[in-house]
């Protein structure tokens, strides 16, 4: 019988797929750190609100369920923009921004916009309420990196031309916007991010030091023109003068801070969340910190935003392209720049703020899109080049 001579056809690939990059060792610095923030963020939500929403509504778990679901919905994101290539958001900047300018503009209008504690930051959808400047917080960096990725060899040139247009006009465009709320703090870390894009970018010292001081003559006349602004800066100078106004709540976070000691009081055992610190959950959850964790617990959360600050820089440092670069320096200094400001602000360091702590702090809007943004700082730390290897040094003989 004859053998069969006739060609057989190749058996099908397995189907397989693969997330673009790998998990390199900037990418675990910062899943787990933000892992880590996250985490503490819904335990201390919850440790630092349930008197508060008792108070407001009988229902202890109320704050912290709307936090749950906050961080339940930014997860998908985050996870996504995480898994895959960061380069692929390029194409839709434009419109994000475009978008979140609109709504920045569109809060200002008093049929839209909602007004609590005398600023009009809040646009509602039914039972849900957002605030634009966060969303302009995750889209301004992302454009500009975009933009400036494109004219990276003009930069390199030293073309300033290039680099701060439009990077400065959208900046003052948005801080402007954002500051019309009125809200000084969320403008001037505007200004910082695109600041350190800047810089990332070449931008000479000396139009960096020209840049620091205009944003300090705007920051300074704002505080000058707001009597609010005024007394905060007069509480931050001698609290102790205003224990029953501007210097109440820094007050009482120094006694929060001082009863924790080494290792707290124990977690649930704050008596400064029973409603002698106020905004206990979001602005001064980090006084909740101090007190029920100690300065352990406290140094604790410092030692997680340095992990992302090595694995940030690392991860923009070893990008395969300027776009990585300049996303993840931007990113990087978000995070960093507002969690010093919230940080220094409770411990005294700072003027009292309306910033909140990055990933611990409740809050909806800017728990999801800071959860984004890290899902975008963690895609390019799994795109990061490998360190070269170093050849073997040979031993004279």
């Amino acid at each position: 019988m004859a053998a069969d001579t006739r060609p057989r056809r190749a058996a099908p690939a397995r189907a397989s797929w693969r997330l673009p990059g790998e998990a390199t060792q900037e990418f675990w610095v910062l899943a787990v750190a933000v892992g880590a923030l996250l985490a503490l963020g819904l335990v201390m939500t919850f440790s630092s609100s349930f008197v508060q929403s008792t108070a407001e509504t009988g229902d202890p778990f109320g704050i912290f369920r709307r936090q749950l679901l906050w961080c339940l919905f930014g997860l998908p994101p985050m996870v996504l923009a995480a898994a895959t290539d960061y380069r692929a958001w390029r194409r839709a900047t434009p419109l994000l921004l475009l978008g979140s300018l609109a709504l920045a503009a569109a809060v200002l209008i008093p049929s839209v916009g909602i007004v609590v504690n005398g600023a009009r930051r809040w646009i509602a959808l039914g039972w849900v309420r957002f605030q634009p400047a966060e969303l302009v917080k995750l889209s301004l960096p992302l454009y500009l990196a975009h933009v400036l990725a494109r004219r990276w060899p003009r930069l390199r040139r030293g073309d300033l031309a290039a680099l701060l247009l439009p990077a400065v006009p959208l900046t003052a465009i948005a801080a402007g916007l954002v500051l019309a709320e009125p809200d000084l703090e969320t403008a001037l870390l505007l200004v910082a991010v695109a600041g350190v894009l800047l810089v990332v970018g070449g931008l000479p010292v000396r139009m960096i030091a020209a840049g620091v001081g205009l944003a300090t003559v705007v920051g300074l006349a704002s505080i000058a023109t707001t009597p609010y602004r005024r007394g905060r800066v007069a509480a931050w100078l001698d609290p102790a003068a205003y224990p029953d106004t501007f210097g109440y709540q820094v007050m009482q976070a120094y006694l929060a801070l001082g009863s924790g000691g080494w290792l707290g009081v124990g977690l649930g055992q704050s008596r400064g969340k029973w409603l002698f610190i106020p905004n206990a959950h979001t602005d001064f959850v980090f006084a909740i910190i101090g007190e029920e964790l100690g300065l352990v617990g406290a140094l604790g959360v410092v030692l997680l935003f340095a992990a992302v600050a090595v694995g940030g820089l690392r991860a923009a440092r070893r990008a395969p392209d300027p776009f990585g670069r300049l996303l993840a320096a931007a990113i990087t200094g978000w995070l960093l720049v507002q969690a010093a400001v919230n940080i220094g602000s409770v411990v005294g360091l700072l003027p009292v703020t309306g910033v909140t702590l990055p990933l611990v702090s409740f809050g909806g809007t800017s728990l999801v899109s800071t959860m984004l943004g890290c899902g975008l700082l963690m895609s390019v730390a799994r795109h990061a080049r490998r360190a070269p290897a170093r050849a073997p040094v040979r031993r004279q003989r």
